[in-house]
């Protein structure tokens, strides 16, 4: 079965919706309790669990368009967005070993989509 690009846009796009989910779960922590009161009122922590399970459902759909061993590799896409959103959002700080994994992520992304 040869991978189709819509697959490989889907799995794309669940990526960024799944790295939605970390950079909520963060906000969430800051105002965490295990009182089952209030953490049905932490609606960053809901989004976050949100956003999680959208991103299941885009894989779950955008694996049926093609190989698994291509399109599961590029779930590691996520790691980028992380990283991105993580400046803009929560005021983290790349060093020049962040950016090298980023880089290499990237590396190993195009090689897969090479290879096959």
């Amino acid at each position: 079965m040869a991978t189709q690009l819509w697959a490989v846009i889907l799995i794309i796009f669940g990526t960024f919706v799944g790295s939605l989910g970390p950079i909520l779960f963060k906000k969430a922590s800051d105002k965490l309790s295990f009182n089952p009161f209030k953490l049905i009122k932490n609606y960053m922590l809901i989004l976050g669990f949100f956003f999680y399970g959208l991103s299941l459902i885009i894989y779950l759909i955008a694996i049926r368009g093609g190989e698994l061993s291509v399109l599961y590799p590029l779930v590691s896409i996520s790691y980028i967005w992380v990283s991105l959103l993580s400046i803009k959002y929560l005021n983290e700080k790349m060093n020049l070993y962040k950016w090298l994994g980023v880089i290499m992520i990237i590396f190993g992304v195009s090689m897969i989509g090479i290879a096959s």
